[in-house]
């Protein structure tokens, strides 16, 4: 949030920050069991997509009797389900695997392997994924989401419906409810993190939400009570806002940090200048949740970075400033908003130039081995997709966008069971039409979801947004 060159984005993606309209640009492609149903070869699977791996999204809604009925009728099976002849990236870096098969007992991945290294367990049920390309569910570090708990659990299921296992909200999240909700394993909704309020300077006008901090002394009491909390990351803002408004100093940030690092708390940095970036570094920032905007990183910073190889950079590109075609939403959010939309998505030199700063910065971070992970800022559901097609060009490619937006993000959360396809792990994997290593924009190819086991049924959750008038 924040800067004047991520505004523009957040104008461009509808990425709001607190308290602006949360309810634009929510859905992509349609869900699973709409698609495939259309589809005669798939006529046959779509029911074992929706139904067959755990509880399904459509048995959750419809009550504990209807999931009790499931539930029966599969005792009577294997309860494994085997996916077989995808082409899978691990999202561990590895190389694809071309013909993969993988066992799901439960919420768990249970094997995974080429398919003929892979024993499927007798009566399994079986998925031909043939043609298609698995990866695993995406982990959004950098998000801002609602406070109230109908609208944060939908904020949670509208990343589900776009591939989305786990979402931190960075910062700005107060009262009980959430934490509430982080406690939760909410069927078809992605998991849940949160900064808390977050800490900075003064800044009337803007939030309240966060704590203002002018003393050293100030710093250290926000940081227990966020410790008490037990808060998954400490956020804090260094940033003037365009001179309106005294940011963070070294002394009150180093304080924070410091009391942060006593508690086994780490601390993740709202930035803008190169300055500050340095500044906090020689302090011991844990993370970056944004790259630096104000101009290209020298070497000095890149020996700081090298110095202190745990530190994660988020970079939250801004917008592009280039035409872009947003058909890929096309009935999927009501056609005003989507216009809406569209037309920011339009040729600006002024934002093309913004995006080039931190573009470079990102290609030579991540060529000088910064850790990258993932993040978009805001609340817009889709825009991981988008962010990752930004990340491609700035010089990255798409198998470390993969990577950077699944394992490594699941490991800066520290979900020790999420971000890889892998056994042992969270069942969580998103089906795909076609490989976004050729093509990153093929994330938006979405057939299916699977969290935790389970496909979420996008076809329920689209009729509920926007209905078949929409489509």
């Amino acid at each position: 949030m924040g800067s004047r060159m991520n505004r523009m984005k957040t104008m461009d993606m509808m990425r709001q920050e607190p308290g602006a309209d949360r309810r634009t640009g929510h859905l992509g492609p349609a869900g699973a069991r709409g698609v495939l149903m259309r589809s005669a070869r798939w006529r046959n699977v779509a029911p074992i997509l929706v139904a067959s791996v755990g509880l399904t999204a459509a048995s959750a809604v419809a009550g504990p009797a209807a999931a009790e009925a499931a539930a029966s009728e599969r005792e009577q099976e294997s309860a494994a389900t085997a996916f077989t002849g995808a082409r899978v990236i691990v999202g561990d870096g590895s190389d694809p695997i071309e013909n993969a098969t993988f066992v799901v007992e439960g919420d768990r991945f249970v094997a995974m392997g080429p398919s003929g290294e892979v024993e499927v367990p007798a009566g399994a049920e079986r998925v031909d994924l043939t043609g298609r390309t698995v990866i695993p569910a995406l982990i959004d570090t950098h998000v801002h989401l609602s406070r109230t708990r109908a609208e944060l659990i939908e904020d949670l299921q509208r990343r589900a419906y776009y591939g989305v296992a786990a979402a931190m909200s960075l910062g700005q999240d107060t009262g009980e409810e959430v934490y509430r909700v982080r406690a939760e394993t909410i069927p078809g909704a992605a998991r849940y993190r949160t900064a808390g309020r977050g800490i900075t300077r003064p800044e009337p006008g803007r939030s309240d939400i966060p704590f203002w901090i002018s003393t050293e002394d100030e710093a250290r009491a926000a940081v227990r009570e966020l410790a008490a909390l037990e808060v998954d990351i400490v956020k804090i803002w260094v940033d003037d806002r365009n001179g309106r408004y005294e940011k963070l100093t070294p002394v009150l940030y180093t304080a924070i940090i410091d009391e942060a690092h006593r508690r086994g708390l780490r601390v993740t940095a709202h930035i803008f200048s190169l300055e500050d970036a340095k500044g906090l570094l020689r302090a011991g920032v844990d993370a970056f949740a944004h790259g630096v905007r104000d101009r290209d990183v020298d070497d000095e910073f890149v020996e700081l970075v090298q110095a202190r190889p745990h530190v994660v950079l988020v970079p939250n590109l801004p917008g592009r400033g280039v035409a872009e075609d947003l058909g890929w939403l096309s009935g999927t959010i009501p056609a005003g908003e989507l216009a809406e939309i569209q037309a920011r998505f339009a040729d600006r030199p002024e934002a093309q130039a913004g995006f080039a700063i931190q573009a470079r910065n990102l290609a030579r971070l991540n060529a000088e081995g910064m850790r990258i992970a993932f993040g978009t800022d805001g609340n817009a559901g889709w825009s991981p997709h988008v962010e990752m097609a930004d990340m491609v060009a700035s010089g990255m490619t798409p198998h470390e966008v993969l990577v950077a937006a699944t394992s490594t993000s699941a490991a800066f959360l520290r979900l020790e069971d999420a971000g890889t396809v892998a056994a042992g792990q969270s069942a969580d994997f998103v089906v795909l039409a076609a490989n976004p290593l050729d093509d990153i924009t093929n994330t938006r190819r979405i057939e299916a979801v699977f969290l935790r086991g389970t496909a979420v049924d996008r076809a329920a959750l689209s009729e509920r947004w926007v209905g078949d008038g929409n489509r």
